[in-house]
This record gives C-alpha cells, sequence and structure tokens, in this order.
C-alpha cells in the first residue's frame, strides 16, 4: 500500500456526509419520521382476526359462481 493512500468514499457515501453536515438533525428527524408508519405496537388479536376473516380467492375472478 502506497504511503499516500486515501482510502476511497463513494458519490453516494460524499453526498450523504455533506448532508449530514449541513443538517446534523437529520437522523433524529428520520427516526422521528419512522415512528410515525413503521415504529408501533402490533396487536395481534387484530391480525389474527384479519387472517381468519379472509376469504380464498377463486381461481378465475371474473367467473361467477353459476354454471
Amino acid at each position: 500500500m502506497p504511503l499516500f493512500w486515501k482510502p476511497y468514499k463513494s458519490d453516494v457515501t460524499q453526498f450523504i456526509e455533506t448532508l449530514k453536515q449541513r443538517d446534523p438533525q437529520l437522523e433524529a428527524k428520520q427516526k422521528a419520521g419512522r415512528g410515525l408508519l413503521w415504529d408501533r405496537p402490533q396487536d395481534r388479536q387484530a391480525q389474527a382476526d384479519w387472517k381468519q376473516s379472509r376469504v380464498p380467492q377463486q381461481p378465475y375472478v371474473y367467473q361467477t359462481k353459476g354454471e
């Protein structure tokens, strides 16, 4: 390895680092935004009820039940 070797950073990595330098609160904002949709407690009983209430789809959706 040469004496003046510099580790490679991709354009995307450099962009993200620059973005984080401009807005230090960025990661906190991302976590707060994620919490709005994804990090929620799940109601397992409601999920089980939903799975139980599903009706299986017939092989050809547009066919009626009659002859």
